[in-house]
């Protein structure tokens, strides 16, 4: 909303157009409510200031009413009933990390003053943002996969500025797998941001209306420089191998913790998840035809 260029103060020394902004969008409480009617009584610039901004509030609404009033998916709820599941645990996690945390402190101090993390740890930081990279790809596909309008930020009728512009925002040259084998073919593609940084997702459907989506992107920059500590680099070949200890680089992995299942793997600190409402088998075969012409 636009903001007159003065800022008069309230009886309290706040900003008298931030509790107009407040009163517009019902976060006053009530008490300062009827204050600030008070004053608005005296004030006309103040008046209009109100009465524009609730103009400005119910031409926006009216504008995305259709998107206001869909319906929420389902798998969307499902993913927000996950995320509160996992915050519950994780307030349990720092109730007992408070407890790990006095007995490491206790016994570990030594050690830790060598400036140094073990193997294990670096493996399990390693693990823990490769599962947050995952879950994130498949929330992401139940986000946009089911969109009729806008299912991508650019189409496949423009890919090569698709594929310039995904890459120079990762960080990384990209290349879009041709899955035409498999019956699948380019819808797009759109920019996203996560725990690492900017990731970039393409989208595939078949004749039959079904879409993958293959999400890429660097894994965090803790875990990264976790497991570049020992330079190692892996080369990933399917089919499956066991990953190597303490590093980022592993093998395919499957996960089922997300709206729709993904198989994803990491090669030289860059995550590439592909998931799809598709069997485990049919989903590993795409991932291994993806990984070979990536």
């Amino acid at each position: 909303m636009d903001k007159p260029q003065g800022t008069s103060l309230d009886p309290h020394g706040e900003p008298m157009h931030d509790q107009i902004n407040a009163m517009v969008d019902g976060q006053l409480p009530p008490a300062r409510r009827a204050e600030l009617e008070a004053l608005l009584a005296g004030d006309a610039a103040a008046r209009e200031t109100l009465a524009a901004w609730k103009s400005q509030r119910e031409a926006l609404r009216a504008l995305h009413r259709p998107v206001l009033d869909e319906a929420i998916p389902d798998a969307l709820l499902a993913a927000a009933r996950r995320g509160e599941a996992g915050r519950r645990r994780i307030g349990q996690w720092q109730r007992w990390g408070g407890m790990a945390a006095a007995v490491m402190l206790a016994f570990g101090v030594g050690w830790l003053s060598r400036g140094q993390i073990g193997g294990p740890a670096r493996g399990q930081l390693a693990m823990q943002s490769s599962q947050s990279f995952v879950r994130q790809a498949s929330l992401a596909h139940a986000v946009f996969s089911p969109e009729v309008r806008h299912p991508v930020e650019v189409t496949a009728a423009q890919q090569d500025h698709l594929v310039q512009w995904l890459s120079k925002r990762v960080g990384r040259p990209l290349k879009v797998p041709v899955l035409a084998s498999q019956g699948y073919e380019l819808v797009g593609g759109r920019l996203l941001s996560g725990d690492g940084g900017a990731r970039a997702q393409f989208m595939f459907q078949n004749a039959a209306g079904l879409r993958l989506t293959l999400y890429l992107g660097a894994l965090d920059a803790t875990a990264s420089g976790a497991s570049g500590a020992s330079g190692a680099s892996v080369s990933l070949a399917p089919p499956p191998v066991a990953p190597q200890p303490g590093s980022l680089e592993t093998a395919f992995r499957y996960s089922g913790d997300g709206p729709v299942p993904s198989f994803y793997w990491v090669d030289q600190g860059f995550g590439y998840a592909l998931s799809g409402a598709v069997s485990r088998e049919e989903l590993m075969r795409l991932a291994q035809l993806v990984y070979q012409q990536l």
